[in-house]
């Protein structure tokens, strides 16, 4: 039997932080979604790394939904010297 994509993908959502409201496809690793994932986003012109944490869960039809909730302590920050805020909203 071949795997669907629902099978190996699964849906992010981002709930806050700098890539709030955000949703992406991401991959399955081992059957199961990340317990945290990173993102990259620029402030100043500067990279900054952004960690998030699995949360809530749920099936949406066949596909796997996660929520990710902005980790402050471990990512870099989110303003700049000049108190720019990064912002990654659409």
């Amino acid at each position: 039997m071949s795997e669907t994509p629902s099978d190996v993908q699964y849906v992010v959502r981002f709930v806050d932080g700098p890539f709030e409201g955000r949703v992406e496809h991401r991959v399955l690793r081992g059957g199961t979604p990340e317990p945290e994932i990173s993102e990259l986003g620029s402030v100043g012109g500067q990279e900054r790394l952004y960690w998030y944490v699995a949360g809530e869960s749920r099936h949406v039809g066949d596909v796997l939904h996660v929520s990710y909730s902005f980790d402050k302590r471990d990512s870099d920050p989110v303003e700049d010297d000049n108190g720019e805020v990064d912002s990654l909203r659409f």
